[in-house]
């Protein structure tokens, strides 16, 4: 969506009613807020999320199994 899109968009809604511009406000300030993360995946990242909460087959580990393997690698 091109910025001119969004400044349409942003100008209807100051045309709605009042309630619904502070209900979209406070939809855009959540967003907004959400944006704020310290870390963000790369789209090669993200990719690999995706493709590993699709594959029905994964294998998963507790967090106190992925420790105890983690240590066993770096244990000599």
């Amino acid at each position: 969506m091109s910025k001119e899109q969004v400044k349409a968009i942003l100008d209807r809604v100051l045309t709605w009613p009042v309630e619904r511009q502070q209900d979209a406000a406070a939809i855009l300030a959540t967003m907004e807020a959400a944006d704020t993360a310290q870390y963000r995946l790369t789209a090669e990242q993200a990719d690999e999320v995706a493709r590993r909460l699709a594959d029905a087959n994964a294998e998963t580990m507790t967090l106190e199994e992925f420790n105890a393997h983690f240590k066993r690698r770096l244990d000599p």
